[in-house]
């Protein structure tokens, strides 16, 4: 471990760990409020009596927003290995496959690469397991998970991603699972179809496709986020998809989100956000659409911003693959 890492059971033993090093207590300590349940939040400031204790979640986000060098070579390394699970997905499937299915063997690949299973997500309850693999109907689920899309799940005790449906001839299968190699939540979507899908699905993936060649090509440092998503808009409004755009139901009102020891970190590519960007921001931009009696179309890919534009990390087949 580093110079000053230590491995503990319990927070209590911070305070001995500072002193036994000679390390001051700061005088003002921020604490990840918006992360953290009131219980752990309060047991944690009752550490530091002589401190004053803020909530700097705000601070905090802001600080990771930009990474650094060797952030972004973590990003780099997982979008490969990424891509490479992704890139053997045809081979595992089979026709007669559930969603379900699929998604164990995607999942294997994925753990044979070295992913670390566990995608976090800023904050509360967020936190799942891998990804999800959508298909069908199912795609246009709504759920409370802060996603592009949905999703039933298995359970109500996990209302998200895939929920047994049958892989037939036509439908689309969307798999987004995420990217966790070295603790950086790389993320990418790829979409798979059973047999070939109606001319209006590949359509909309077309149009998902202008969708992300356009922000990308406005990407740069100091482009307001909710430029990139009015862009999007656009786009899709006059493509006449803009009613099944990022969900059916219940549409989500962003087009990207960074990434980073979480996703759903800053920037985020959303209306109001005026937020600028900045050189060595990372994001995930996803614009997709849901077809009922089809499934889910689109693309996502992670980026990082450069001083010359937008650089993609995740290089992968970005057309319907037929399986």
């Amino acid at each position: 471990m580093g110079e000053f890492v230590f491995p503990i059971r319990k927070p209590e033993q911070i305070v001995d760990l500072l002193k036994e090093n000679g390390i001051p207590v700061a005088s003002k300590i921020m604490l990840e409020g918006g992360e953290l349940p009131y219980a752990d939040y309060m047991r944690l400031a009752s550490l530091f009596p002589g401190s004053e204790v803020v909530d700097g979640t705000a601070i905090i986000r802001e600080a990771r927003s930009v990474k650094t060098p060797l952030e972004i070579e973590l990003f780099r390394r997982s979008a490969a290995l990424h891509a490479r699970a992704y890139s053997k997905i045809p081979d595992v499937y089979h026709p007669g496959m559930t969603d379900r299915e699929l998604s164990v063997e995607v999942e294997r690949l994925m753990r044979l690469e070295g992913c670390l299973g566990i995608f976090r997500v800023f904050g509360q309850s967020m936190e799942i397991f891998m990804g999800s693999v959508l298909a069908g109907d199912n795609a246009a689920t709504p759920s409370p998970y802060d996603f592009a899309l949905g999703g039933k799940g298995l359970d109500p005790s996990l209302p998200g991603g895939m929920n047994g449906t049958l892989l037939k001839e036509g439908y689309s299968v969307m798999v987004d699972i995420g990217g966790n190699f070295y603790g950086y939540m790389c993320d990418m979507s790829r979409v798979f179809s059973i047999g070939k899908l109606n001319d209006e699905a590949y359509a909309a993936h077309q149009v998902c496709l202008e969708v992300q060649d356009k922000v990308a090509s406005m990407t740069a440092p100091g482009v307001v986020c909710e430029d990139l998503y009015n862009a999007a808009i656009e786009i899709v409004t006059k493509a006449g998809f803009a009613d099944r755009f990022m969900g059916v139901s219940q549409q989500a009102r962003f087009i990207g989100h960074g990434i980073g020891l979480e996703i759903n970190e800053a920037p985020v590519l959303a209306p109001r956000i005026r937020r600028e960007l900045e050189e060595g921001m990372v994001f995930a931009l996803e614009p997709k659409i849901v077809l009922p009696g089809v499934g889910p179309v689109g693309i996502e890919n992670s980026w990082v911003v450069t001083e010359n534009g937008a650089g993609k990390l995740t290089i992968c087949n970005e057309e319907i693959i037929e399986l």
